[in-house]
């Protein structure tokens, strides 16, 4: 989207590594600390980013308004309806502003529920939130700058003492966020509506802290609210009104994935949304939404449970620690399984899609026979985030990140790794071929304004929005000659040719590590097509004659709910 630039500017703390603190004899100690993003994860940035929500919601509110939409405020919604008497704008909604003073009534094609846990959507929709752990907590949160001489005060940390627990988030601008559990469930006095001041928050935190000592040049922000483990029963009753966030589920800040998660479901839900409404699939992709993310809150849920379990339980030794932060293999561990947990769902790769119509493996029912199967030793697997890989673009010898090249503008994305160009040059030009048929996925989707349109600088996109070609060869970069070796149909993506050319250290071994990475031979690579959202749909075999192109025909032709090819559409 082109934004973290801007979000970058406001010079976010990062997180390299967490500290644990527990019970010493005089207050609290160090017990260990771990990498923020350890060696098993195959991150491309290996820190954690922390940044006030409200600086992210100015950059995405100052890009809505640079391309003309305008974020109406203080307006609520009062009453929402889908009559279906309008075809095309099905929802009437009903605002009002919150002083009163006026009312409106809109018609819309769509309606999103993000307005956080006391959802008004969800209450008039009658969905249920299903609570999981029957255990409650009420957290005080602080934000400010202070002195202190506790060591770690930079680092994100968890704190258990005698006193109490308290999670540190280092924040920008020097300042520092305290999460402070003030009441539990378990509690005798337990009231849910506890409140207590900010005074009150911070001399339970000097207690917390002791030996050290703390205090607050300034507060810049607090609050007291309660939190429960809860999932919303359904995201969507008609794939008209939607939900999505804390509307549809509740947790932690332990895991510290609140934000991160409403994003996700977001991005899941928008590209869904563009393709329906450009007439590229049909409106049963929207059903996906819910299955793919109400899955991935569900497996959040649990995680968060025996997250919290687990540190209030015991301490975690300094060799448990190690251990975690640098073993490959699955153990029985208890402690080192919850910790790669947390990793992953704090990166973002601990995020897996089920099978379903744009996901497939090799056990769909399609049963193609050049679906690849997962390679042993690779993360890449459909379902997950495409893995990330260094090249060098060949237009301009520029070493830069695969996977961040073609930018997210809601186009699917079509890398083929073309190996050995000696090898695969004949299964190019007959998939070249294949796309120019005009039955194939490829000429489906093109414009009727093709021919008459100047798209010579269109970077990405040169023949159509719907998708975006990508070619990775095992070669040095001199040894590339576009115009020469490649297909015209692919030529034209000049700007999206790289060499596979760049040592990475995850496969140290690997004369082609873009290749490796993806778990595809050097010498006669494959396709992996990437969906929108940048989570793998499905990958298969480059070769000769008619067999990739039909492989491919047969994915887009589910994913559209077109016939393509000639061929019989699957279903999941």
């Amino acid at each position: 989207m082109g934004l973290k630039r801007k979000i970058m500017e406001y010079e976010p703390a990062k997180v390299y590594e967490v500290a644990f603190w527990d019970p010493a004899q005089k207050g609290i100690q160090r017990t260990g600390t771990w990498a923020s993003c350890p060696k098993f994860i195959d991150a491309r940035y290996p820190f954690t980013t922390l940044l006030h929500q409200g600086m992210i919601e100015r950059t995405f509110i100052a890009d809505i308004e640079k391309h003309g939409g305008k974020i109406q405020r203080p307006w609520t919604i009062k009453a929402f309806k889908n009559d279906g008497e309008d075809k095309t704008y099905p929802i009437e909604v009903k605002l009002a502003h919150i002083d009163g003073t006026a009312e409106e009534t809109v018609r819309a094609k769509y309606l999103f529920s993000g307005e956080g846990a006391r959802s008004f959507v969800r209450e008039q929709l009658g969905v249920q939130m299903i609570y999981k752990d029957p255990i409650a907590h009420v957290w005080g949160v602080m934000d400010g700058v202070v002195r202190t001489t506790f060591p770690d005060i930079k680092m994100k940390c968890t704190i258990h003492s005698d006193a109490g627990s308290i999670m540190i988030i280092p924040r920008e601008n020097n300042m520092v966020r305290l999460y402070i559990q003030v009441a539990s469930s378990t509690d005798k006095d337990w009231n849910p509506r506890k409140t207590v001041s900010a005074e009150e928050v911070q001399e339970r935190a000097k207690n917390i802290f002791k030996p050290y000592t703390i205090s607050w040049d300034r507060v810049e922000w607090y609050s007291v609210y309660p939190i429960g483990q809860g999932i919303a029963e359904r995201y969507t009753l008609d794939e008209r009104v939607f939900m999505g966030g804390d509307a549809c589920h509740t947790h932690s800040p332990k895991a510290g994935q609140g934000m991160n998660t409403a994003f996700l479901d977001a991005v899941n839900l928008a590209w869904k949304i563009h393709h329906v409404e450009s007439g590229w699939a049909p409106r049963t992709l929207l059903s996906t939404y819910e299955s793919e993310r109400k899955q991935i809150a569900e497996s959040l849920l649990d995680f968060d449970a025996r997250y919290a379990k687990l540190f209030s339980a015991r301490i975690p030794s300094a060799g448990e620690v190690a251990g975690a932060s640098t073993k490959q293999e699955a153990e029985d561990n208890e402690f080192i399984k919850t910790f790669k947990e947390s990793c992953e769902f704090t990166s973002g790769y601990g995020v897996a899609y089920p099978p379903n119509a744009i996901n497939w493996g090799p056990q769909h029912p399609a049963q193609h026979p050049l679906i690849l199967a997962y390679q042993k030793g690779t993360s890449q697997r459909t379902g997950r985030i495409m893995s990330n890989a260094t090249v060098t673009r060949v237009v301009d010898a520029n070493v830069v990140h695969l996977e961040q090249e073609i930018p997210f503008n809601g186009s699917y994305r079509v890398f083929i790794f073309g190996g050995s160009l000696s090898k695969t040059s004949t299964a190019l030009q007959d998939l070249a071929s294949h796309l120019s048929a005009p039955t194939s996925f490829f000429s489906a989707f093109l414009p009727s304004d093709l021919k008459t349109k100047d798209r010579y600088h269109e970077r990405h996109n040169p023949h159509t929005n719907f998708l975006s070609f990508a070619l990775v060869f095992a070669a040095r970069r001199p040894d590339i000659h576009i115009d020469e070796q490649l297909p015209s149909l692919f030529a034209r993506y000049a700007d999206h040719v790289y060499a596979d050319d760049v040592w990475d250290q995850r496969v140290p071994d690997a004369k082609a590590a873009a290749h490796a990475k993806m778990g595809l031979d050097e010498q006669t690579g494959g396709v992996v097509v990437v969906r929108p959202d940048g989570y793998v749909g499905v990958v298969v075999k480059l070769e000769e004659g008619r067999g990739t192109g039909e492989a491919l025909d047969a994915w887009f032709a589910n994913a559209t709910g077109r016939r393509l090819g000639g061929g019989e559409r699957a279903s999941l």
